[in-house]
C-alpha cells in the first residue's frame, strides 16, 4: 500500500512540475526581447539635388545619423557601420550608392540584416534674407538676418529575403534661424556633417532623419495605430506638392 501511495505521489509531482515548466517556457523565450528585435542596416545615402554642401562623405554621415537614431529607440538591432564598411570594401557593391534592389538585398544579407534602409535626398531648398541687402540662394548667403531650409528624403526599406520594397515614404524636414553672418559652406573641409549642425541646412536634415526614425519604428515595430498619423502627413505632403504644380 505504501508503495502504491509513493508511486501515485511521484506521478502527481511529476505532472505538476511539467505544468510549471510549460507555463514558464514562453516567458524564458521572450525574456529581454532582444532576439525579437528587427535586425536593420542603413546604406549610405544618395543625393539627387544640386545642394552645394553635398559630398561623397555626407552620404555616410547621414546613414550614421539614422543608424544612431534607430539604435536610440532600443527597438532595433542596428548593424555597426564599421562592419558594413568592411563588407562593402570586400564585396565592392553599393560603393557608388547606385545599387539595384537585387544587390541591395544581397548586401543586406551579407550584413546579417533582415532589412536594409536606403535613403535619398530628393529635394533641397535654402534661402537667406537680408534686410536691405538682397536675397541669395543655393547654399550661400552673406550677412543674412534670417535663413530657412527645406529637405525631402526618400526612404525605402528593402526586405533582404525577398528583395522587395517593404516600406517607402518621403520624409520632410524644415528649419528656420535668425541671426547674423549666416554662412553656408560644405560640411567641413573633409566633407563631414558636423559643421552644419547648428545651421538651417543641418537642422532641416536632422529633423528629417529623426522623423524617418520615428516612421520606421512605427511601421516596423510598434504597429499600434501610429501609422494613421504618418499616412495623414503623407496625404498633406502630396496635396501640397500637387497644389504647387500647374497641371493645365
Amino acid at each position: 500500500m505504501n508503495i502504491k501511495c509513493l508511486a501515485l505521489f511521484s506521478i502527481i509531482a511529476f505532472g505538476a512540475a511539467c505544468n510549471v515548466a510549460a507555463k514558464e517556457k514562453p516567458a524564458t523565450q521572450s525574456g529581454g526581447g532582444g532576439s525579437k528585435k528587427p535586425v536593420i542596416a542603413v546604406a549610405d545615402f544618395k543625393n539627387e539635388t544640386q545642394a552645394r554642401w553635398w559630398s561623397s562623405s555626407v552620404g555616410k554621415d547621414l546613414a550614421g545619423l539614422l543608424s544612431n537614431e534607430l539604435a536610440a529607440t532600443n527597438e532595433f538591432r542596428v548593424v555597426e557601420r564599421q562592419k558594413m564598411d568592411a563588407i562593402i570594401q570586400e564585396q565592392n557593391l553599393m560603393a557608388s550608392g547606385r545599387a539595384k534592389l537585387s544587390n541591395a538585398a544581397q548586401m543586406g544579407k551579407l550584413f546579417g540584416a533582415q532589412s536594409l534602409v536606403m535613403g535619398t535626398v530628393s529635394s533641397y531648398e535654402e534661402q537667406a534674407k537680408s534686410r536691405g541687402s538682397g536675397l541669395s540662394f543655393g547654399g550661400i548667403s552673406v550677412g543674412g538676418k534670417s535663413a530657412q531650409a527645406y529637405v525631402a528624403v526618400d526612404i525605402r526599406v528593402v526586405d533582404t529575403t525577398t528583395g522587395e520594397i517593404a516600406f517607402v515614404r518621403t520624409i520632410e524636414g524644415n528649419s528656420k534661424s535668425g541671426g547674423s553672418n549666416v554662412n553656408f559652406s560644405k560640411f567641413g573641409a573633409s566633407g563631414g556633417f558636423q559643421n552644419e549642425d547648428n545651421k538651417p541646412a543641418g537642422k532641416a536634415i536632422r529633423a528629417a532623419i529623426i522623423m524617418a526614425s520615428d516612421y520606421l519604428e512605427c511601421v516596423m515595430v510598434l504597429k499600434d495605430g501610429c501609422e494613421s498619423g504618418f499616412d495623414q502627413q503623407e496625404k498633406r505632403r502630396r496635396k501640397k506638392t500637387s497644389d504647387t504644380l500647374d497641371l493645365d
